[in-house]
């Protein structure tokens, strides 16, 4: 089959990519930035270099020039913002099926902004042949933008592979936060329960790794010097691999958004074997438990006694073995990217196979 790809310059349209090129015949890619050149796949036979700004007015009828050159079996629209506006006006009279996948802000936050962003989000979602959603509360939520009439499937991307059994002995006393630099994902906040943490004396041997980086990194750094912070590293941004190190010898992982579906990090954080610690938001609740295999911190102002008690439980070899046991099963069952992908390359051949039949009965 021949697949068109429209998404923004991002990691995630890039891990994408590669892992569906497998399943395809031929790529075709709309973007507004270049693809680094280990993610690009030796199917990807052309690309559209294209604005989705909102004020892009023309955007649509490029892409949809494109497309009747192209003429690609099935089009995957990655974000329902406006990417989606400037692809579903392109798709329109057309018969080609769109898959449109969430990623969360774009159906969690943006239609609340204002009504012509909710109109804007609903009308994208109600063109779309089927929708995937990496989390049932995100689905949920799609479901009463979109209707009762919507196909929606539950589809994460997954993480890479599932690594080998973690040494839980071997791992050192750090907490591990690798969230972008930005204020919806509150690594102040993580830096102010730390400063408790410290001024408790409870645990004087464990360090706080501040992984990532983003448009609130120095204000970030300022505010751990001003709080006299002794034991935090910042690293910067870092490689997959570098991270995965960081996951390896990190006992506790610590993320507290404002908003978030299923994050990939989490994922990755149980798969390697630390314990998480994480904001009361009910797509976490989907992969955590509290108690059981996981902290769901539900006062953030309070979040140094979460902490606290996340390290009483990690310190625990044998209790954190329990805990890394259940999230290892979760990630093996549920978000392992190379079964994930397969079924997304399962729902295109749905839809294709539902489009005939269409066709035939015609």
């Amino acid at each position: 089959m021949k697949l068109l790809l429209i998404g923004s310059a991002s990691v995630h349209t890039w891990r994408y990519l590669a892992g569906i090129a497998p399943h395809v015949d031929e790529i075709w890619l709309a973007c507004n930035g270049e693809v680094p050149a280990d993610k690009r796949p030796a199917n990807l036979k052309g690309e559209l270099r294209l604005d989705f700004g909102l004020k892009a007015l023309g955007s649509a009828g490029k892409l949809g020039r494109w497309i009747s050159q192209i003429k690609p079996d099935l089009v995957h629209v990655h974000q329902a913002n406006s990417v989606a506006w400037h692809a579903r006006r392109a798709l329109s009279g057309s018969r080609v099926p769109m898959v449109l996948t969430a990623w969360g802000s774009d159906v969690l936050l943006l239609p609340d902004s204002n009504r012509l962003m909710r109109q804007m989000v609903q009308g994208n979602l109600r063109a779309a042949s089927a929708i995937t959603s990496d989390s049932l509360y995100m689905a949920a939520k799609i479901r009463q933008l979109a209707g009762d009439n919507c196909r929606i499937d539950v589809l994460n991307f997954g993480m890479d592979a599932l690594p080998a059994q973690p040494d839980i002995a071997a791992k050192a006393n750090k907490v591990l936060s690798c969230r972008l630099h930005k204020p919806l994902y509150r690594i102040d906040a993580i830096l102010h329960a730390w400063q408790q943490v410290e001024a408790s004396g409870r645990y004087p041997d464990w360090s706080l790794t501040v992984a990532a980086s983003g448009e609130s990194t120095d204000s970030l750094k300022a505010l751990a010097s001003r709080l006299q912070l002794q034991r935090v590293e910042f690293t910067g941004f870092v490689s997959s691999a570098v991270l995965a190190g960081l996951y390896q010898e990190s006992r506790l992982f610590v993320s507290v958004p404002r908003s978030d579906a299923t994050s990939i990090s989490l994922l990755e954080a149980m798969g390697h074997g630390c314990l998480p610690v994480l904001s009361n938001l009910p797509a976490n609740g989907e992969w955590v438990i509290d108690g059981l295999n996981g902290l769901i911190a539900e006062d953030i102002a309070r979040l140094s006694d979460s902490l606290l008690s996340g390290m009483d439980w990690a310190a625990d070899n044998a209790r954190l073995a329990q805990a890394v046991q259940l999230n290892r099963q979760l990630v093996a069952q549920k978000a392992l990217h190379h079964s994930n992908m397969q079924h997304f390359a399962d729902l295109y051949a749905s839809l294709l196979s539902g489009a005939a039949h269409k066709d035939s009965a015609v």
